[in-house]
Parts: C-alpha cells; sequence; structure tokens
C-alpha cells in the first residue's frame, strides 16, 4: 500500500532539483535560475542604480535614492521585459507561477520585499524566496 499523501505544510518530500514540484526542468531554459546567476543580476541593477544615486544626486543621502532608483528599476522592468535589466543580462525571467503575464501588482510586491532583504534569504527546496513565493513568480532561466 502506497504512503499517504501528505497533508499539512511541512510534510512534503523536498524536490529532487529545484524546481520540480513546480514542473520545471532540471536544467536548461525554464529551469529555475540557481543562485549564481542571481547574485550576478542584483549586482548588475544595484550597480546600475547606483550610478544616478551617486552622480546625479550624490550628496543628500544617496544610499537612500539607490533603493529607491533599485526598486524603480524593478518595477518598471520586470512587467515590461520579463525581469530586471540584470535578470535580462543573465538569461533570466520572472514569470507567475500560474502562467500568463506577470501582472502590475505583483513586480510591486516581489520589488517591497526585495529591499526588506531578509524575505530574500529565506529559500525553499525549489530555490523560490519568500519575496517569489508571496508574489506568486519564480525566476527561471530563458
Amino acid at each position: 500500500m502506497p504512503a499517504p499523501a501528505p497533508q499539512r505544510f511541512g510534510e512534503l518530500e523536498p524536490s529532487q532539483w529545484p524546481g520540480e514540484r513546480l514542473g520545471l526542468p532540471d536544467e536548461g531554459p525554464r529551469s529555475v535560475a540557481r543562485v549564481g546567476r542571481r547574485v550576478v543580476a542584483i549586482l548588475i541593477d544595484w550597480g546600475l542604480a547606483a550610478l544616478p544615486a551617486y552622480l546625479l544626486i550624490g550628496g543628500l543621502h544617496p544610499e537612500l535614492w539607490n533603493v529607491v532608483i533599485f526598486a524603480l528599476l524593478q518595477i518598471v522592468f520586470i512587467p515590461t521585459i520579463g525581469g530586471s535589466l540584470g535578470h535580462r543580462i543573465m538569461g533570466l525571467r520572472v514569470v507567475p507561477i500560474s502562467g500568463g503575464w506577470v501582472g502590475l501588482w505583483r513586480p510591486l510586491v516581489r520589488t517591497v520585499l526585495l529591499c526588506l532583504v531578509i524575505p530574500v534569504l529565506v529559500w525553499d527546496s525549489d530555490q523560490r524566496a519568500f519575496h517569489d513565493k508571496i508574489a506568486g513568480t519564480v525566476l527561471i532561466r530563458g
């Protein structure tokens, strides 16, 4: 007799690869983005936000402006080109788990949580951080 299906949170077996439970492949196009690409993408985005924050705005709290510009870049580019500039340079896309267009609210929620930093550090076995889980998105290759 097969084991009963998990009934409660925490009873799920870990994925064999990131994205398995989401129906995504182990590698190649549409596979979950791995940590290395994610880190490079966010460094690119942070650097692009830092340029105007420090060079154009300058002296009056440039670190605050860096966060504001970073957030604006995320909110504008995720629904328009499928990811931030850093994501796209690294060959990544932000897609909703439900399929279709990511919409406007998902990038907004995802970005607010991303800027809080702590949700980014909480991951599941599908390598989805808390900000992606709440927004119903996944960062994939492709």
